[in-house]
């Protein structure tokens, strides 16, 4: 792994919504949503050298617990979407993680908000690790929400 370069202070990518975003309604469908907010991890993590293949190679994969979401405004056809990415929470061994995702229609309206809680896995054992100190000041470097909280095993 390469050696860590600075923090990013935000990241965003721009989505299109495309027909086969849409649901009978003709406003984006839920799971459009997830989609984009998923393309916006992934390139986050890439963003900080933890591209797939970076994952491929060190054997270590993203594991999805839980995801919400929030739908606040509607979304069509043509709108162009920006998704942010800000990292929410995470254990203190950083095991485990959680990422905060807001949507944005072009006119500035916020029109979602999903949290993911995951953690990472090796691939070859199907099991959640702590990953290597490398890997973590790579995900170290990824923006910070200013309530991050401290992360703690959920009760059993």
């Amino acid at each position: 792994m390469t050696t860590p370069g600075p923090a990013l202070s935000e990241f965003a990518i721009a989505c299109e919504v495309r027909w086969a975003d849409l649901d009978a309604n003709s406003h984006a469908r839920h799971t459009a949503y997830m989609d984009w907010a998923t393309t916006c991890r992934l390139a986050a993590f890439a963003a900080v050298g933890l591209t797939m293949e970076r994952l491929g190679e060190l054997g270590v994969g993203p594991i999805i617990f839980r995801e919400e979401a929030d739908y606040l405004r509607e979304v069509s056809l043509g709108d162009r979407i920006t998704v942010t990415f800000e990292l929410a929470g995470g254990s203190p061994d950083w095991k485990h993680w959680q990422i905060r995702h807001r949507l944005y229609r072009r006119d500035g309206v916020q029109c979602a908000t999903i949290v993911v809680r995951g953690a990472w896995m090796s691939l070859a054992e199907r099991r959640v690790i702590v990953p290597r100190p490398e890997f973590i000041a790579a995900v170290q470097r990824l923006p910070r929400a200013a309530d991050f909280a401290l992360l703690r095993r959920p009760a059993r």
